[in-house]
């Protein structure tokens, strides 16, 4: 963590919000998750140390006040599936715009083409797994609404990884908070988690190209 600017550094940042820690946090989810200018924040490292906050809290060593770790996980959830919403609904609303000169170096109809195609056939899982890859998560969703994914389906999806990723990351971080180990040893359980968060796009990637060797 001492490699990133003390802005990205997450207790930097929470413990920079003060009194306003639940409302900036909940924007900063927001924003990560549905506003493609939020792709550099660090949703995962953000949610375990607000956990963490919680535990020490609770256990009298609080540095800020924070709300029950129920209406953290609730507010955050919500926050992340709404960004979610907004993010699809960017994707199709500019996706004809965007993808009605077929000459443009940037932007190929065929590209929303393919992408319509791979959320038909790993969308579900596509979406979920999404939330725990960095930028990845913000993107997606775009990207889904530029590939007219089927919004229901979408949506579903959505809660569940929001519900999975914001409420799942936070009381992971609340339950660990509460161990010496993870006191004593914050910036490599955050660096941990950074790298846990990439392992389902490692894992995708590793069986799409053993697919592509089959079938050559």
């Amino acid at each position: 963590m001492a490699l990133l600017p003390s802005w990205l550094d997450p207790e930097v940042i929470l413990s920079g919000l003060g009194g306003f820690l639940v409302p900036g946090l909940c924007l900063i989810i927001f924003a990560e998750c549905g506003l493609l200018l939020g792709f550099f924040l660090p949703g995962d490292s953000l949610l375990f140390t607000a956990g963490l906050f919680i535990a020490k809290e609770a256990a009298g060593d609080g540095l800020v006040d924070m709300p029950p770790l129920w209406l953290t996980c609730l507010l955050l959830t919500a926050c992340a599936f709404l960004g979610n919403v907004v993010g699809y609904w960017i994707g199709a609303k500019a996706g004809p715009a965007l993808f009605n000169k077929p000459d443009s170096r940037l932007f190929k109809q065929e590209h929303v083409t393919k992408t319509h195609e791979f959320f038909e056939k790993y969308g579900p899982r596509a979406i979920v797994l999404a939330r725990f890859v960095p930028v990845i998560r913000t993107f997606i969703t775009a990207v889904a609404g530029v590939g007219r994914m089927d919004a229901r389906k979408f949506f579903s999806y959505s809660a569940v990884g929001a519900v999975l990723w914001a409420s799942g990351v936070t009381v992971l971080g609340y339950f660990l908070g509460q161990i010496d180990f993870i006191h004593r040893n914050l910036e490599a359980m955050l660096v941990l988690i950074v790298f846990i968060s990439i392992v389902p796009i490692i894992v995708e990637y590793v069986k799409a190209r053993r697919e592509r060797k089959r079938a050559a």
